[in-house]
């Protein structure tokens, strides 16, 4: 749609069209002596020819034939964009997704889909969909849709089979428009329980002895998506009880569990994990749980917390767990104070699971057996549908 600004006139008497188009205005009629942007649809060259009242002399304006733009988008597109979005999402859901991916590209708007750590490709959405779908997210996120050209971050809160999903946005602008990643936090898709974390007896009898302790701090290590956050959850869902005073502070926080005081750092007003830290300090915490050590400041007031009585645990991203110490270091910790506080550290990784519907047991050469400790029957999934045809389904620690 066009605009056109037209200035201080009183009124226009009649709009001729040398092509009886039909040509559309917001209003028959304006008297205001002010600045006014009136919208038409041109298809050829549209003239305006003034009145003996109005001030304006002559109006001309030309428009190439090919030039037509998109009508505006029908109360049934809407609904259909509607539904579609929460399709897609329901399906990511259903499927247990960790995140969607909607990627503009020139021809069309990628969806993918991560699913037990890979990525894998969903049905493509149309290019002269792709606006509607895009503002679509960022509505339901309350995101500024009028806002492309810088990254925003949101929420959303989703209703799928009764319970609700909460839901991560981001957007970042692209060659080719805005791309959204939504993360899925599902909190039924994931037990925060000790035993279902995929740890070996003796190494879960360790941790646990450490979560146990009055004092000391408790690292956590492993890259993007390792799961550290949802270990240290399932060791605050041990610990807590009516006589333990917890507090975290999270950024973002990802799920909420009953009888835990979860903070949200908020960088823009100054709420940041050392701000925060030094508060928390001062409402007679007994665990304190910190979303992630990432600067001086932070851990020298989470290494000064443990050596003050209170239990800390916090993650860290380092590949392995001698590596924790290196980072710390680096941090401007001092060795002895690393050496005073820190219990336990531990390093972990996610790996797939076999699909349980479709995996059949595979022979196993003696050789490589006895090379790897083989004991036991060795599986394969084939691939089904319930598994996507990947072979597996979910994914343990």
């Amino acid at each position: 749609m066009s605009k056109i600004k037209i200035f201080q006139f009183q009124t226009v008497k009649e709009v001729h069209n040398n092509n009886q188009h039909v040509c559309s205005s917001k209003s028959n009629e304006m008297r205001r002596k002010e600045s006014v942007f009136v919208d038409f649809y041109f298809v050829k060259e549209q003239r305006f020819i003034t009145g003996k009242n109005a001030n304006i002399n002559s109006l001309t304006t030309t428009h190439n034939q090919n030039s037509i733009e998109h009508p505006r988008t029908t109360q049934h597109e809407k609904s259909s964009t509607v539904t579609l979005v929460s399709n897609l999402i329901s399906h990511a859901i259903k499927n247990g997704a960790s995140d969607i991916h909607f990627e503009p590209f020139e021809t069309e708007l990628k969806v993918r889909y991560r699913i037990d750590g890979l990525l894998q490709e969903g049905k493509p959405i149309p290019n002269i969909r792709k606006p509607e779908v895009l503002s679509r997210l960022k509505i339901m996120a309350q995101l500024d849709i009028a806002e492309k050209r810088r990254p925003q971050d949101g929420k959303i809160r989703f209703d799928y089979e009764g319970r609700g999903i909460d839901i991560r946005v981001s957007t970042m602008p692209t060659g080719y428009g805005e791309k959204i990643v939504l993360r899925i936090l599902d909190k039924s898709s994931v037990s925060l329980q000790m035993s279902s974390l995929g740890m070996e007896q003796t190494k879960l009898k360790s941790f646990e002895s450490a979560v146990s302790r009055p004092y000391g701090m408790i690292l956590v290590t492993g890259p993007t998506g390792s799961g550290k956050t949802t270990t240290l959850y399932a060791a605050l869902n041990k610990v807590k009880s009516p006589q333990v005073n917890i507090s975290t502070v999270e950024d973002p926080i990802e799920y909420n569990i009953e009888g835990i005081n979860q903070t949200q750092v908020k960088p823009e007003i100054g709420l940041t994990f050392s701000t925060a830290l030094r508060t928390l300090l001062r409402q007679d915490p007994n665990i304190i749980m910190v979303g992630e050590i990432r600067d001086r400041d932070t851990a020298d007031i989470a290494v000064r917390a443990a050596l003050t009585g209170h239990l800390v645990m916090s993650t860290l991203h380092t590949n392995d767990a001698p590596s924790a110490i290196v980072r710390l270091q680096d941090m401007g910790i001092e060795p002895f104070l690393i050496t005073s506080t820190i219990h336990q550290i531990v390093a972990q990784r996610l790996v797939r699971r076999i699909c349980e519907n479709c995996k059949v047991e595979i022979p196993v050469d003696s050789t490589v057996a006895e090379k790897l400790s083989i004991v036991g029957s060795v599986f394969h999934g084939m691939g089904c549908q319930m598994c996507g045809n990947t072979g597996y389904k979910g994914r343990i620690g």
